[in-house]
C-alpha cells in the first residue's frame, strides 16, 4: 500500500511539474514574445493576432486579416515582410525545413518559436508532434537541430495527428 502510494504521488508531481513548465513555455514566453512587437506575418496564428497578416490552414473568425494557405507555399512575393513569425508550429509539420525556408523567403527577419526541451509534456507529446527540436529556448532566428518523435510517425498512421489547426 505504501509502495502504491508514493507511485502515484510520484505520478501526479510529474504531471503537475510538467503542466507548469509547459505553461510557462507555450503560454506565458510565447504571449511575452508575441506582444512585444507587431508582427507583419504570423504563420500558423492559431487564434493569435500577430498585429499584421495571419495565416493558418484554416480560418479563425476571431482574428483579423485572415489568409488561409498552404503553409509550403504562401500566397506573398519574396521579401514582402519585415517581420515574420511562427509560433508552435515546426513540431507538428512533416517537412519543417522547407516550411521555413518558406518563411525567409516572404520575410525579411523569421522568428520561430518552438517548445524547448525542459518542456516535457511538449516533448513527449506523440500524438500531436512530429519532431524534438534540440533546443532550451523558445524563440530561434533560425531552425534549431531536430530529430523524429520517435514512435509519432507510427501512431499518427493508425489514428491521425491529433491536432485542432
Amino acid at each position: 500500500m505504501v509502495v502504491l502510494f508514493w507511485i502515484v504521488l510520484s505520478c501526479v508531481l510529474i504531471y503537475v511539474i510538467s503542466w507548469i513548465l509547459n505553461y510557462i513555455s507555450y503560454s506565458y514566453l510565447k504571449n511575452k514574445i508575441i506582444i512585444r512587437q507587431k508582427w507583419d506575418l504570423n504563420v500558423c496564428c492559431g487564434e493569435t493576432d500577430g498585429g499584421g497578416i495571419n495565416v493558418d490552414i484554416v480560418a479563425h473568425a476571431k482574428v483579423p486579416n485572415m489568409v488561409i494557405a498552404d503553409v509550403y507555399h504562401l500566397p506573398f512575393k519574396a521579401g514582402v515582410f519585415k517581420s515574420v513569425l511562427s509560433s508552435h508550429t515546426a513540431e507538428h509539420l512533416e517537412k519543417p525545413a522547407t516550411f521555413y525556408r518558406e518563411l525567409k523567403r516572404v520575410g525579411q527577419e523569421v522568428t520561430i518559436l518552438i517548445p524547448p526541451l525542459w518542456d516535457i509534456s511538449a516533448v513527449v507529446n506523440l500524438l500531436e508532434h512530429r519532431w524534438i527540436f534540440l533546443g532550451f529556448h523558445t524563440e530561434y532566428k533560425f531552425l534549431p537541430k531536430y530529430i523524429k518523435l520517435p514512435f509519432s510517425a507510427s501512431l499518427h498512421k493508425l489514428i491521425g495527428q491529433k491536432i485542432a489547426a
